[in-house]
């Protein structure tokens, strides 16, 4: 039981901090939006402050990197750039408009819970359209996250079947985050901070000129402030986290791990808003409490082949790394270059990260 313990704790590191990193920073951004919506401000231009706070502080970031002689990621590259595209869209443009919507209509404990069906959205396209290996325990984990937020959503009478308009908003939030953290994967080798720089300001300019088309006012610049504070942190160190957890872990493995996220938020919530925590609340946290434990404690370990692969992402030389160096390829580890992996066949216990992305048999 030692040496299993050892074996997990040895295959979750680094991704898994890096991923509850930023489900930390991600989870104490949505009850401070919530507060900022509350000063009247209009969610999609909110939507917009956040992302452009995100964008801008990523940018100096990277600018100070350059300064500073940091070691550097692989950047982006032009075959990069529909996936970006459509990173934006789904991620930085259509999330964040349903999340604020969402927010202006739920009581924030329960938005922020609800926000779990994030990771429950990203297992189920990573499994179904990527391929990703799921097993009966992280199946078994989704059904728990899954049953917590239809309890939370809840809402009886309502003209919608039970479920708020909120509640529906929130989801399809986690559903277009699902779709956007799927799309990232496959730029999980190149520079996160680069990656959520864009993103953000990208995202930031579309959202801010449609909330001022529509008549939307700028708040003082003292919550303009706050906002870009929260999006710095909530949105873009957690994205560039996010990241990086992508390339050791894989979609649907980060996405349970960021389903931690929602119960920061939703403690964090009850005491700004000073509101006491419901039966409803309760069940549900116990439900998504259960599903997120199942998930982090999943593991996946047989014989596989590793094809001939050629790309490039920051590395150290180690058991799949053992590659000949070019004349111009940088000295000291761990370092960026285009490097070649021969075929490779072993037994280990892995996730589905940058060099394990293979199909699996029926046993």
């Amino acid at each position: 039981m030692n040496t299993r313990r050892a074996f997990s704790s040895a295959l979750a590191w680094p991704g898994a901090p890096l991923a509850l990193a930023s489900a930390a920073l991600f989870g104490a951004s949505t009850p401070l939006a919530k507060l900022l919506l509350g000063q009247g401000v209009d969610p999609w231009l909110l939507a917009g402050l956040l992302y452009m706070g995100s964008g801008l502080g990523l940018g100096l970031a990277l600018a100070g990197r350059r300064a500073l002689r940091l070691p550097a990621e692989a950047p982006l590259r032009r075959a990069d750039a529909p996936w970006l595209a459509l990173v934006v869209l789904a991620g930085g443009v259509a999330g964040p408009l349903l999340l604020m919507i969402g927010l202006a209509a739920t009581p924030a404990p329960a938005a922020a819970l609800l926000l779990n069906l994030e990771g429950l959205a990203t297992m189920a396209i990573a499994w179904v359209a990527f391929r990703e290996n799921v097993d009966r325990r992280l199946l078994a984990g989704a059904a728990a996250i899954l049953a917590g937020a239809l309890v939370l959503s809840w809402q009886g009478g309502s003209g919608t079947g039970g479920l708020g308009l909120g509640a529906l908003a929130i989801a399809g939030a986690c559903a277009a985050w699902g779709v956007d953290n799927n799309l990232t994967r496959k730029l999980s080798a190149a520079d996160p901070a680069q990656i959520a720089a864009i993103k953000g300001l990208a995202a930031g300019a579309v959202n801010l000129a449609l909330a001022l088309a529509r008549g939307a006012q700028l708040p003082a610049l003292p919550t303009i402030a706050v906002a870009g504070a929260v999006g710095f942190l909530g949105y873009g160190v957690s994205l560039a986290l996010y990241v990086l957890a992508l390339r050791h872990l894989g979609a649907a493995r980060t996405g349970a791990y960021f389903a931690t996220a929602p119960f920061l938020g939703a403690g964090l919530a009850l005491v700004i808003f000073q509101t006491s925590p419901s039966i409803q609340l309760a069940a549900a946290a116990v439900l998504m409490g259960a599903g997120v434990w199942l998930h982090l404690t999943e593991q996946h370990a047989h014989e596989h082949e590793h094809a001939a692969l050629e790309h490039e992402h920051r590395h150290v030389h180690d058991a799949h790394h053992q590659h000949a160096h070019a004349a111009g390829d940088p000295p000291g580890e761990p370092h960026t270059h285009r490097h070649v992996h021969a075929p490779l066949r072993h037994t280990h216990p892995h996730y589905p990260d940058l060099h394990h992305r293979h199909g699996h048999g029926a046993g």
